[in-house]
């Protein structure tokens, strides 16, 4: 056997845990994780809004602080109680940061929420649930989530 032949099982070898690493560093092995938040929002033109929530992901719950800011016509108070998906998570600490929002609705005492937000990591949460108060708004802003 020449020394090139014995090579070759070590350069195949090398070639594919290369690729294989490669595959694992991709989107594509990206997971989901569940989150559930509880929301309170309130303004007159400049909408605030806080809360706190918790993300399973991996077996492990995370707890999660959510501030918020709109700005445009909004009036009331509300809380929203959501539960829902967090998609393409390859960590925890991918869910923090800012999710831009553009929201229109009413509200009077009981109604149903349902939001889809994507931040720069590209999590994209999906959230639905209800909501509870009085709050009348069209407005554009932004929801910030850190890990606590």
């Amino acid at each position: 056997m020449t020394t090139k032949q014995r090579q070759m099982p070590k350069t195949r070898a090398t070639v594919l845990a290369l690729l294989a690493t490669a595959a694992l560093s991709t989107p594509s092995w990206a997971e989901d994780g569940f989150v559930r938040a509880v929301i309170t929002r309130g303004g007159l033109l400049i909408g605030f809004s806080g809360g706190n929530g918790k993300l399973s992901f991996h077996g492990r719950d995370y707890p999660l602080t959510i501030t918020g800011l709109s700005l445009g016509a909004s009036i009331g108070a509300s809380t929203l109680i959501l539960k829902g998906r967090a998609r393409n998570l390859r960590a925890p600490g991918d869910i923090e940061g800012a999710f831009r929002t553009t929201s229109a609705g009413a509200g009077l005492i009981v109604g149903a929420a349902k939001l889809r937000l994507q931040n720069a990591q590209g999590v994209v949460l999906e959230l639905s649930g209800a909501k509870v108060g009085a709050e009348l708004s069209l407005a554009a802003g932004g929801v910030w989530i850190k890990l606590r």
